[in-house]
């Protein structure tokens, strides 16, 4: 299995680490941290060095009740981030964007990959930059904005209604030029969803997997995480590799994180067991 991103192939035959670098003040667990780019490439390289293989990066926060900033400020935050480190790093770099004109901005400046979280609210321009700069995408399932999102939870069937908008989005862009191999999809873990829809999304993963695209699971750091644990942000490693693991086995071919070592090397032991499973391999 291959994703086809601007300038990359890459190859989805073992699942891939992409790792989270928010330059953002507000993110959920990890706004404030990584403001000044030079410390935001840094920490870039850092995860490259632990194993990620798509770096994404996000100058908006998206979390639930974060409100929005101008798409100047955005532009700001990214651009210096993504042209560093996209000249010190031979891993594709992702924008987690809503925005088109910064989807496109950042591919000029050495993205590879757009990361597009607007959901039910796709603006329509953004297919048109997918299709003509040959990025690949991944297309998340959201409703509304951060601000309006914790309202918007109702569903007939969550995973129902969400692998039947991923379906019809990603059908879409194929109608428009994109290639259907440069498309994504990610069931939008905490986007418009409750802790209970959350865990049902992950217990019927495979329904989402099978969906004929790569899967991206972002459960990292969740408050569903939380709520099960009863655990703070930056208390739920445990919780976050207990997702993964069970995302992976049931078809994730890229896990967004924001700690990258321990969740490669909780990936590269789940896949060493799925090997031998399917082999009857004795280690």
């Amino acid at each position: 299995m291959v994703l086809r991103c601007r300038n990359f192939d890459l190859g989805l035959e073992s699942v891939v680490v992409m790792g989270v670098l928010n330059v953002t003040p507000d993110s959920f667990s990890d706004g404030g941290l990584w403001l000044e780019p030079d410390s935001a490439v840094r920490h870039g390289v850092a995860m490259v060095a632990e194993g990620a293989a798509i770096i994404d990066i996000g100058g908006e926060s998206t979390r639930p009740g974060a409100a929005p900033i101008t798409e100047t400020e955005e532009l700001r935050r990214v651009l210096p981030v993504v042209e560093a480190l996209s000249g010190r790093v031979s891993v594709p770099i992702s924008i987690d964007t809503r925005r088109p004109r910064v989807a496109g901005a950042a591919l000029d400046a050495g993205a590879s990959l757009i990361n597009d979280t607007s959901g039910e609210a796709t603006d329509p321009d953004m297919a048109a930059v997918i299709a003509s700069t040959g990025a690949g995408v991944v297309v998340m399932h959201s409703r509304g904005t951060p601000e309006t999102m914790r309202d918007l939870t109702r569903y007939s069937d969550v995973v129902n209604d969400v692998t039947s908008f991923l379906v019809r989005r990603a059908g879409d862009l194929e109608k428009k030029g994109v290639g259907h191999q440069s498309i994504a999809v990610d069931p939008g873990f905490g986007f418009a969803k409750t802790a209970e829809q959350n865990l049902e999304l992950l217990a019927r993963f495979d329904e989402v997997s099978g969906l004929g695209y790569p899967v991206v699971a972002g459960t990292s750091r969740k408050s569903f995480i939380g709520k099960v644990l009863d655990a703070e942000a930056s208390d739920r490693l445990e919780g976050t590799i207990a997702t993964v693991v069970w995302a992976v086995g049931k078809g994730a071919r890229i896990v967004r994180v924001h700690d990258v070592l321990p969740t490669v090397r909780a990936v590269r032991m789940t896949e060493a067991i799925q090997r031998a499973s399917s082999s009857g391999a004795r280690l």
